[in-house]
Formats: C-alpha cells, sequence, structure tokens
C-alpha cells in the first residue's frame, strides 16, 4: 500500500538549496510544499519554478504548516539550531545543513528539543555516501584496513573576497565560522567517522587573504582514543583553482587514499589480503555513479527510509554532534595556543559569537 509524499518545506534558499530541491523533486516520497527566505523574492523565485510549492510568510507559519512533515533548514549555520528547534517543538522532522549549529549548547538544546517532542533529527553530512567513502567504511568495518594508525583530511579550495562578500554573514563569528567550520567541516567528519572518538587536538589558523573575522588558513592535529593520529590541513586561498578535498586512511594492514573535489574520487586501494573484489573496487566504488547531486540524493532516500520505517539515521543529532565537538575544540586550541582535551566546556573559542564579544 503506497504512502502519501512527505511534505517538505525549505527555510532559507540560498546557493545551497538548489541541490535540495532538485533531489526532492527527483524522489517520488517527497513533495515540496512550502518555502521560506527573508529575501521574499529569492523565496518566490524558487515557489514560482515547483509546481504545487507556496511562499510561507515566516518561520512561525513553517511551524504551522499542516502539510508540512518535514522542515530542512538552509540559513546560515549560526541560525540552524534555533529555527531547527522552532520546527520541532511543532512536532515537524528537521533537516538541518552543515554544521548543526555553531555553539555546542545550541546542538545539545536542539537534539533535546527533538527528543522531547519526538522528531527526527538529520545533519546533512552527504559526503559519507560517496561510493569511495561507503567502500572505505566497508573495509574499515570487515577489519581489512586494521587499526588506522594515520589519518590526514586536506581541503585545499580558493574562496574569492566577492565570495565572502556576497553574504554579510559569510567569514563572521557570529553565523558563520572559518574554513574549518564550513568548508572543512564535512572531511574532519569522515576522518572521525573512520577512525572514532578524539582524544585532543592542537591547531593553529591564520586570516591569510581575504577581510574577513575568522581563518581561512588552519591546520590541526589530533590524537584520538584508539591510538591513532590525524592531521587536517584546509584552506580557501589555493590559487589560481580549487585543488581537492580528501581523506587518506593509513592502516596496519592496507591503505584507502580518496580524492577528487569533495573525497569523491578513489585513488589508493592496497591491502596486504587480498581479495577478488579489489579488481572491480575502481570501476564499481571509485567514484560516484553520474547523477546530478548523487550523495545529497542518497541522504534523502536515508531520511525517506528513517521516517518510514521508524529506525535510527546514519546522521542524527548525536552524529553531527561529534564533528561539532571536535570544531569547537579546534578553536578553543587556537585562541589558547594549547593542546585541548575532549570533552571539554569551550571558554575562549569565539565560534557563535558576535565581533567584539568576550568568550565567558
Amino acid at each position: 500500500m503506497s504512502q502519501d509524499p512527505i511534505g517538505v518545506a525549505l527555510v532559507g534558499c540560498g546557493k545551497i538549496t538548489k541541490k535540495h530541491i532538485d533531489v526532492i523533486q527527483g524522489i517520488d516520497d517527497l513533495r515540496l510544499v512550502a518555502v521560506y527566505d527573508n529575501q521574499v523574492t529569492r523565496a518566490q523565485a524558487v515557489a514560482d519554478a515547483v509546481p504545487g510549492c507556496r511562499v510561507l510568510p515566516d518561520l512561525e507559519a513553517v511551524a504551522g504548516a499542516a502539510d508540512v512533515q518535514l522542515g530542512v533548514v538552509c540559513t546560515p549555520s549560526g541560525l540552524h539550531a534555533s529555527q531547527g528547534a522552532v520546527l520541532a517543538r511543532a512536532g515537524k522532522h528537521v533537516i538541518v545543513e552543515k554544521p548543526m549549529a555553531l555553539r555546542l549548547e545550541e546542538a545539545d538544546q536542539l537534539i533535546e528539543v527533538c527528543d522531547r517532542f519526538g522528531v527526527k533529527l538529520f545533519v546533512v553530512k552527504q559526503n559519507r555516501y560517496n561510493r569511495p567513502v561507503q567502500a572505505a567504511r566497508r573495509a574499515l568495518e570487515s577489519g581489512r584496513l586494521g587499526r588506522i594508525f594515520l589519518g590526514e583530511v586536506r581541503v585545499l579550495w580558493r574562496r574569492t573576497q566577492e565570495y565572502y562578500d556576497a553574504e554579510p554573514w559569510r567569514g563572521t563569528w557570529l553565523l558563520d565560522g572559518g574554513v574549518l567550520t564550513n568548508q572543512a567541516s564535512h572531511h574532519i567528519d569522515l576522518l572521525i567517522w573512520m577512525m572514532g572518538e578524539v582524544e585532543s587536538v592542537f591547531a593553529k589558523g591564520r586570516t591569510v587573504m581575504h577581510q574577513i573575522e575568522v581563518e581561512d588558513t588552519g591546520v590541526v592535529l589530533l590524537k584520538f582514543r584508539r591510538g591513532g593520529l590525524g592531521v587536517v590541513q584546509a584552506t580557501t586561498c589555493v590559487q589560481p583553482r580549487d585543488l581537492e578535498g580528501s581523506l587518506l586512511l593509513y592502516g596496519e594492514k592496507g591503505t584507502v587514499e580518496i580524492g577528487g573535489f569533495a573525497a569523491n574520487q578513489l585513488e589508493t586501494w592496497a591491502f596486504q589480503d587480498e581479495q577478488p573484489e579489489d579488481a572491480t573496487v575502481f570501476d564499481e566504488w571509485g567514484k560516484n555513479p553520474n547523477v546530478p547531486a548523487f550523495s545529497h540524493r542518497e541522504f534523502y532516500l536515508d531520511v525517506v527510509d528513517t521516517l518510514r520505517s521508524n529506525r535510527h539515521a546514519l546522521i542524527d543529532g548525536i552524529e553531527g554532534r561529534k564533528s561539532l565537538e571536535v570544531i569547537n575544540a579546534i578553536y578553543e586550541s587556537m585562541e589558547t595556543g594549547r593542546e585541548v582535551f575532549l570533552r571539554f566546556e569551550p571558554r575562549r573559542g569565539r565560534l557563535g559569537l558576535a565581533k567584539g564579544t568576550e568568550p565567558r
């Protein structure tokens, strides 16, 4: 027996929403019924292009819409938690773009509200669904990699000053964060997903080329509770074009290197115990299929399956919080010049605070 499509509302109609719209329209179990943006003309342009979609005047109208079962928050990062909580209190399931919040206490509040009102919370970490990443995860779970003793993330991208100037929230502590919060947060999530809980971080960051409040270049050293070490290199200053967004895993029994723009191209697949599947892994799992926004589509299909079957999501609020805690520890280390051990309470980090506000 078929079920009615899940009614979806988009909160925020900025640059990232095109992927969401395209994917939602391509899944029979979803229907985009409403959009809201504080720039009404931007919201109206989206609604005009989607049959049956309407513009709602504010967030409260989205929360009160009877035909909305799932709200997708695509606003500036510093608004994700508070806006998601409004939707959750109204009984809507919630998707939030990365990161789920900027301050840890805001993330905790969002998780608690979703639990209290019995709704699902999903955090967009679509790179986990990349085919090479899925292959690496299976190799890890089957023991083929052995213990990973070293992991590395490289996010070497280019963003112009015009990119930051295009939206007033970009490059601010209050609503965005720097390269490690925005561009590299997906890759940090992948590193943690593969290597487990983080014991400590030591980080340095600089603002090299852009007129912004936050760092555009950073380096992080991580120690993991399982004994492995990790390195994160991230910058938006590479010239003259983007280079890579890579994940490299070095285990006691094998090596997997995933490159491409967004950890979507298998580069190295080498193990002590060769298996028949190794002969075809590059053909079958070396890159994503030629499907628009493939990893976002896989994310949404997982959301649908989770809601239909009432199971746990691959990337719920608890999973989304893990990388956020590490990112907050990174900024704490940058401010103090010290190694920061998890778990911890942020005291000196400025992430999520207005310019000139002193951390407590």
